[in-house]
């Protein structure tokens, strides 16, 4: 007997675990339009209080993705690996680690997200490149995966749509940041994407939505016990976000950033390393090298050969772009300047928020959904914990439309930076979990 969508939240609101039929027929309504928002707000409200077992975790990412559409890549000749990241700012590793992947003869299908708040969005990176359709069909995703070997696309409307309709009424209820519901939400639509591999970075620090090790290893862990319950062999990365990771801040620079990465002209040292760290632990999920150190090896040789480079030319042009991205130039943003500090010594400490706040009050972020986004503000040359600085020695170069939006992120930036001579280690990569959970 299915249970009225009223009884359903009653036996959660009451701490009671819910079956897998209990939790197909709900995620169903939401799908159908049988449960209101009233009633999906009071399911959600009712998980963040009594929290999931990992059975009933397993249960809502498969209802979830079986709402809508699931890919089917058996066609191909090679494993489909992709991977997710928590968010951050100066995150734009997947730009790099997809075409890292298609040279490695990996296939990446790499469906992902617009930022929201602090934190910057693939997606909106790939907005800024002239031409690029981040929002194709279907077959064009599977052409260009197939002939290129990645596509960095957009949600489509039949991909796990129950996510969707969820997710909204989560971003309303304050229910956001539970981790039962993180976890369906962002598996769901990996799980709707066919992966057979699929390699996680959980971000941790004052840029991260998680702020603590521990909360991170507790997503992380939550994250790596479903997707391989439910089926894909997944594993993840705790990795640090108490400093923007691309020396870039905004979604043309970090794109920039990237190119310039790939093309071997630029390499932040922390991000390199998390990136091909990323990528081996990928070949190895997706079988396509012995153990890590082998498949470090051949994302490098991918990399430093220019092979990775031209899959991303090649994906960029298979989607829309018409320009030479590694000479294109944007028209001028109206204010390019230093920012500098007004005190003596190195970088101990950056609120990697603030950076982040700092750029959506450039105009190129948001804090609405729907609200347009400059592509080409943000900054670049940001100093890294450690670096030496002094009122003649930048921690920034600013790029904005205006005087006034300038000097309210420039007073931001300086207010995220803390200058003193002691400063703390972060490692780049705190820990690892297996595809059994284990360390």
């Amino acid at each position: 007997m299915t249970l009225l969508p009223q009884e359903t939240i009653a036996r959660k609101r009451d701490g009671k675990e819910l079956s897998q039929a209990e939790i197909f027929a709900f995620v169903a309504g939401l799908t159908s339009g049988t449960v209101n928002d009233a009633q999906a707000a009071a399911f959600a409200m009712a998980v963040y209080f009594q929290n999931m077992t990992l059975d009933e975790r397993v249960a809502l990412t498969l209802a979830m993705r079986d709402s809508g559409r699931v890919l089917d890549w058996s066609d191909l000749d090679g494993p489909t690996i992709d991977k997710h990241s928590t968010g951050g700012v100066g995150d734009n590793v997947s730009l790099m680690l997809a075409p890292i992947l298609a040279a490695c003869g990996a296939y990446v299908p790499m469906i992902s997200g617009r930022g929201l708040g602090h934190t910057g969005g693939t997606l909106d990176k790939f907005d800024s490149i002239p031409g690029y359709m981040t929002n194709p069909d279907i077959d064009t995703l599977r052409r260009v995966v197939k002939r290129v070997g990645c596509a960095i696309i957009s949600q489509t409307d039949d991909l796990a749509p129950a996510d969707r309709r969820l997710y909204s009424i989560r971003d309303v209820t304050a229910t956001v940041e539970d981790v039962s519901l993180i976890t369906a939400s962002i598996l769901s639509k990996k799980l709707a994407a066919g992966l057979d591999a699929l390699i996680l970075d959980v971000k941790s620090g004052s840029g991260a939505f998680m702020k603590t090790l521990d909360d991170s290893m507790g997503l992380a862990e939550s994250l790596v016990s479903v997707a391989n319950g439910a089926g894909l062999k997944t594993g993840a990365l705790i990795t640090d976000m108490n400093q923007p990771l691309a020396s870039a801040a905004g979604n043309w620079l970090e794109g920039k950033n990237a190119i310039d990465f790939l093309t071997g002209s630029h390499r932040d040292p922390r991000l390199q390393e998390v990136t091909l760290a990323l990528c081996a632990h990928g070949l190895v999920l997706g079988g396509m090298a012995l153990d890590y150190d082998d498949g470090f090896i051949r994302a490098k040789i991918a990399l430093d050969s220019g092979a990775a480079a031209e899959k991303f030319f090649a994906m960029a042009n298979a989607l829309g772009s018409w320009h030479d991205l590694e000479k294109y130039v944007p028209g001028p943003v109206g204010v390019v300047r230093e920012v500098h500090p007004v005190s003596i010594g190195r970088v101990a400490h950056i609120d990697v928020r603030g950076v982040g706040m700092a750029v959506v009050v450039l105009g190129g972020g948001r804090t609405d959904p729907s609200q347009k986004i400059d592509y080409h503000v943000g900054f670049d040359r940001l100093a890294g914990i450690g670096t030496k600085v002094d009122p003649q020695t930048p921690i920034a170069r600013i790029h904005a439309r205006d005087e006034a939006t300038a000097a309210e992120a420039e007073k931001r930036l300086l207010a995220a930076y803390t200058i003193d001579e002691d400063t703390p280690e972060h490692p780049v990569i705190y820990s690892e979990i297996s595809p059994k959970g284990g360390q």
